[in-house]
Formats: C-alpha cells, structure tokens, sequence
C-alpha cells in the first residue's frame, strides 16, 4: 500500500466531530466506554460505532475489562499521521513530491 492510502483510514476517523472529541478525551489517558458514553447524548451501540472506527483506523487502542471496554490514544499512530501530513504539506525538500510541473505551451494573443 502506498503511504497515501495507508492514511485514508486515519482522516475519515477525525472526520466526524463525536470522533474528534473522543480523541480529545483520550489524549488526557485511558477511559472506560461507560465513562466516555456519559459524555455524550448517543446510545452504547452508536459509540461501539465510532469507537470501532477509531480502533480500525490505529488511532485507538481498546481492552475488554468485564462488560466494558477500556480505550487508549494510540500516540505512535496520531505522531505518524502528523508526520504524514506535515510531510505532504510541506513546500520545502519536495524530493519525492507527486506533482510535476506543468508544461503548457505559452499562451499567445489572439490576432
């Protein structure tokens, strides 16, 4: 896979604002899906919803303790993804930059 589409998964995450709080939440250390579901007016299902999309973008780390589930930031991954967008944002040192100038033949006035 290309570097590209290895991301795709990570921005279509934080795509949604529920999932970009529960990042938020998550980045002050591990939380319990009880604990996160009181903080928002959505059912456990719609949760389990986004938490799994979290989970199976690599943002989120999730155990089982009992009924529960326990969730943690993945940091490596959300370093990477910043990483990564630093890296294609970034004007200087475009070595291995995917765009290629255009060659248009000059436009002349017309007569």
């Amino acid at each position: 896979m290309n570097a590209h589409a290895d991301y795709v998964p990570v921005f279509k995450a934080l795509s949604d604002e529920t999932r970009l709080k529960i990042i938020d939440m998550l980045s002050c250390g591990e939380m319990c899906a009880c604990d996160i579901l009181e903080r928002f007016s959505i059912s456990q299902s719609t949760l389990s919803y986004h938490m799994k999309i979290l989970t199976e973008s690599g943002l989120v780390h999730g155990v089982r303790d009992g009924a529960w589930m326990r969730y943690t930031l993945n940091r490596d991954r959300t370093d990477e993804a910043i990483h990564f967008i630093n890296h294609i944002t970034n004007t200087n040192d475009k070595v291995d930059c995917i765009c290629t100038p255009c060659s248009r033949p000059e436009r002349t006035a017309d007569k």
